[in-house]
C-alpha cells in the first residue's frame, strides 16, 4: 500500500521528469553527433560524396570544392543544437538528414542505405515531438527547444511510437545491407578474422531483422540494452575513419537509448495512474 501514498506518487513523478529530461538530452546530443560526424567527412573530402553530388548534376571538381563548405555547415549546425537548440535547426536537420540519406540509393547504392540511416533524421524529429512549442506558426520555429519538457500523455505516446519506428528502420536497414552482402560490411568481417564473411553477414542480417520486428511489435528494455551495445560495438569496425563513422551514427545509439528511457517512463506513469485509481476506489 506504500506505493499508493502521495509520497510514492511524488517520487514516481520526479523519476518521470528526470527520464524525460534524459530523453531530451540524449536526442539533442545524438542529433548533434550525426551532423558533426557527417560534417567531418565533408572537411576530409570523402571521395564517395562525389557520387551524391553527381545526382544533383554537380561535377567532380566542384564537388571537392563544395565538400568542406557543406561539412563546415553541418558541424556548425550540430554545435548549435548542443549549445543553443533552435527548433528551426532541428527541423532543418530532419530535412537535410533525409535528403543526404536519399542521395545514396539515388546514386546507385541499395535502398537499405536510406532506411539504415533513420537515426540521422529520426533523432531530431523525435526531439521536436518531445518539446512542443508554446505558440504555433513561423515564429515558433525560431524559439529555443525547451530544456525541461513536460509532454502530456498524447505527446509522449507519439514520441514513443516515433522512436519505435526509427529503431525498426535503422535495424531493418542494416540487416538488409548484411543480407545483400554489402562490400564494406564483408570487408569489416574479413578484417575481424572471420573466414566466411558472407555467412557472418547473413547471420547478422537475420538477427537485426528479427530484432527490428521485435522492437516494432513489442519492445522490451533488456533487448534494447543488448541492441545499444550491439550498435555501439559494431559501428567501431569501419576500416577507415572509425571515430568519425562512430560519431556520425550517434542517432542510432541515441534513438535506442531514448526508447529505453521512454519505456521506463511509460511504466512509471502507468504505476502512477494505477495508484490514483486505487486511491479513488
Amino acid at each position: 500500500m506504500k506505493d499508493f501514498t502521495g509520497e510514492g506518487q511524488e517520487a514516481s513523478a520526479q523519476k518521470t521528469n528526470r527520464n524525460v529530461l534524459r530523453i531530451y538530452e540524449t536526442l539533442r546530443i545524438a542529433s548533434a553527433m550525426c551532423f558533426i560526424g557527417h560534417g567531418a567527412f565533408g572537411i576530409i573530402t570523402k571521395p564517395v560524396w562525389c557520387n551524391y553530388f553527381a545526382v544533383l548534376g554537380i561535377g567532380h571538381d566542384m564537388a571537392y570544392r563544395l565538400m568542406p563548405l557543406v561539412g563546415t555547415i553541418d558541424i556548425l549546425l550540430g554545435l548549435a543544437l548542443l549549445f543553443y537548440p533552435l527548433r528551426a535547426v532541428a527541423g532543418w536537420l530532419v530535412c537535410w538528414g533525409l535528403v543526404t540519406a536519399t542521395l545514396r540509393p539515388l546514386s546507385g547504392e541499395p535502398w537499405g542505405e536510406l532506411i539504415e540511416r533513420a537515426g540521422n533524421y529520426g533523432a531530431p524529429l523525435a526531439l521536436l515531438l518531445l518539446s512542443a512549442p508554446a505558440t504555433r506558426g513561423f515564429k515558433a520555429w525560431w524559439s529555443r527547444i525547451d530544456a525541461h519538457p513536460h509532454p502530456d500523455a498524447r505527446t509522449f505516446a507519439r514520441l514513443t511510437l516515433c522512436l519505435r519506428i526509427v529503431v525498426f528502420l535503422l535495424l531493418a536497414g542494416h540487416g538488409w545491407l548484411n543480407l545483400v552482402e554489402k562490400k564494406a560490411l564483408l570487408a569489416q568481417y574479413t578484417g575481424l578474422g572471420f573466414s566466411d564473411p558472407v555467412k557472418v553477414a547473413h547471420l547478422a542480417g537475420a538477427f537485426e531483422l528479427l530484432a527490428a520486428l521485435a522492437v516494432l511489435i513489442r519492445p522490451v528494455r533488456p533487448l534494447l540494452v543488448a541492441l545499444i551495445l550491439w550498435k555501439m560495438g559494431t559501428e567501431l569496425f569501419y576500416p577507415h575513419w572509425e571515430l568519425f563513422e562512430w560519431i556520425e551514427r550517434g542517432g542510432s545509439y541515441g534513438s535506442l537509448l531514448a526508447l529505453w528511457l521512454a519505456l521506463d517512463t511509460t511504466r512509471v506513469r502507468a504505476g502512477i495512474t494505477s495508484a490514483k485509481t486505487a486511491i479513488t476506489v
